[in-house]
């Protein structure tokens, strides 16, 4: 069941500005001196991951020290050794920066656009992230598959946002079939992410609200289910599992006495299924 927001009197919001301008020129200012001065680590794709690690703890530092934003991790014992595709819910930019922290070989399936970007095109390319090329039209899919081979071939851990993009929260179940034929494909375990990290690094938003952000790996779906099987129960357990994850912080928002984030449309798209 979805839960219901509203937003909270708050005093406090001056010093919540302050600490997320801090955050943010904190933020930007590490990312920009990462991207320029790493740029020898490009001799290789593991130095590059090096580098998205060294990234994603700093910014995690940056988030505590400065935000007031402490990232729990749960479950990490749920997580199999060897290949696995991970389905992670997308809230935030803050689980794509934590995940490259605890996941040893990561690489993650994403928009061919952003390979263009200057230096972080770079540095997703040398790491051999999985691109997608939507204007390759039906031959797309045929072209993910081989790269994602390639990379569970090599041992890694496959990330993929089932939605395909960041959702605000309260928004209704949005997952793509692209979950599922890879899972049907590459024949590895899937391991279910759940979070609430938009309550506090909310998408569009330069506002970083302190509290807990909980980013829990569910236990591991084995290889073999059906596809609509594996569809159905990857949804159901994603969803209970950041729904209560969602419930919890905002109980933690509102009794610190900061705004409750609301996206209107979510809030009247009625209750999840």
């Amino acid at each position: 069941m979805r839960a219901r927001y509203r937003k909270t009197a708050t005093t406090r919001y001056p010093m919540l500005a302050l600490r997320s301008f801090a955050f943010n020129l904190c933020f930007y200012a590490v990312t920009t001196v990462l991207a320029v001065a790493g740029l020898p680590m490009l001799v290789s794709g593991r130095s590059v991951l090096r580098l998205a690690r060294a990234w994603g703890r700093i910014t995690l530092w940056l988030l505590r020290v400065v935000a007031g934003i402490q990232v729990e991790f749960r479950g990490l014992d749920n997580i199999p050794p060897g290949p696995l595709l991970v389905a992670a819910k997308h809230q935030s930019a803050l689980e794509t920066l934590a995940l490259c922290t605890v996941l040893p070989d990561f690489a993650y399936i994403l928009k061919k656009e952003l390979l263009l970007i200057p230096l972080i095109g770079w540095y997703l390319s040398r790491s051999g992230m999985v691109a997608i090329d939507r204007s390759k039209g039906t031959r797309a899919m045929s072209l993910m598959n081989a790269a994602a081979g390639d990379a569970i071939r090599q041992g890694r851990q496959l990330i993929i946002f089932p939605e395909g993009t960041r959702r605000p929260v309260g928004a209704p179940p949005a997952y793509k079939q692209g979950l599922s034929h890879l899972y049907t494909a590459l024949q590895v375990p899937c391991q279910p992410v759940a979070l609430n990290t938009g309550l506090f690094w909310a998408r569009n938003s330069l506002v970083r609200r302190p509290g807990k952000a909980v980013i829990e790996f569910l236990p591991a779906i084995p290889p073999g289910l059906p596809r609509q099987e594996f569809q159905a129960l990857v949804q159901e357990r994603l969803e209970t599992a950041s729904n209560a994850l969602v419930q919890g912080g905002l109980e933690g928002l509102a009794a610190a006495g900061h705004a409750v984030p609301v996206d209107e449309a979510a809030a009247a798209a009625g209750p999840r299924r």
